[in-house]
């Protein structure tokens, strides 16, 4: 696997905006919505599985061991499958019809993500009706991540315009 600096750069990029974006939370009265999950999803959708990894999982990872550090591991093992399977999906899966598949693979993603962290709440917490309730908005806040993410990558064309790099890189 040959890795070229533009992929380096793109997989930084995305790992600061997703280390950023941790910090950042729309408050909804009862519970905060953070909006990490745009730039998770942004990097499933244009990185290969293994960049998608570096910059969604450890992106996030980075971001909590700023701002929560309390669930810096949970966030890496959840993230990290989570960003590879929306990965796997948009590079991988149905190729003729990219956005489709990467539809389906974020929708798995919020799944994995919403269960993923009620999971972990109920063995930290030992309470499970404490994780149902968070289960709700654990979802909301990956479908935000989807709402906006899926539009962002695809109306703006951003992989088309990764994959066009990739191919003259190959060159």
């Amino acid at each position: 696997m040959k890795i070229t600096v533009r992929q380096i750069t793109f997989t930084a990029i995305l790992t600061a905006i997703t280390a950023a974006l941790c910090s950042f939370h729309i408050p909804l009265g009862f519970a905060n919505l953070y909006l990490v999950d745009i730039a998770v999803c942004m990097a499933g959708i244009l990185l290969s599985p293994f960049f998608a990894f570096c910059a969604g999982a450890c992106g996030a990872f980075l971001g909590d061991l700023l701002f929560y550090p309390q669930a810096m591991m949970v966030t890496l093992i959840v993230r990290t499958v989570q960003v590879v399977v929306i990965s796997v999906f948009s590079r991988y899966i149905m190729k003729n019809r990219p956005f489709l598949s990467s539809l389906i693979g974020c929708i798995i993603g919020v799944i994995i993500m919403a269960l993923g962290y009620s999971y972990f709440s109920v063995l930290f917490y030992s309470r499970i009706e404490q994780a149902l309730a968070k289960l709700p908005l654990e979802a909301l806040q990956a479908a935000v991540g989807v709402a906006i993410a899926l539009p962002v990558c695809y109306k703006f064309r951003l992989r088309e315009i990764l994959d066009g790099y990739e191919k003259k890189d190959d060159l």
